[in-house]
């Protein structure tokens, strides 16, 4: 692998997991701000609101998740090195 596919790969990688990030947090944090708000203004919903939660975090995560593979299979796997 040359020098200009490694570095490249590595600023991909790079870009892959902290893009990969930002989206996911900043939904991670709205819709915990909009369940607070909702246990604020229905204490009773408390286990369906947070139920629903949890399950969008999860699929939340998973974008992240994708990202780090992404950055992983540049890293090790590439599939542009000759």
């Amino acid at each position: 692998m040359d020098s200009i596919t490694t570095a490249a790969s590595v600023v991909a990688a790079g870009l892959a997991v902290g893009l990969g990030a930002i989206g996911p947090g900043i939904g991670q944090g709205s819709a915990a701000q909009g369940a607070v708000e909702g246990i604020a203004r229905q204490p009773e919903a408390e286990g369906k609101i947070r139920g629903t939660l949890l399950l969008s975090f999860a699929f939340m995560e998973s974008l992240t998740i994708y990202g780090l593979v992404v950055a992983l299979v540049l890293l090790f796997a590439n599939p542009f090195a000759g």
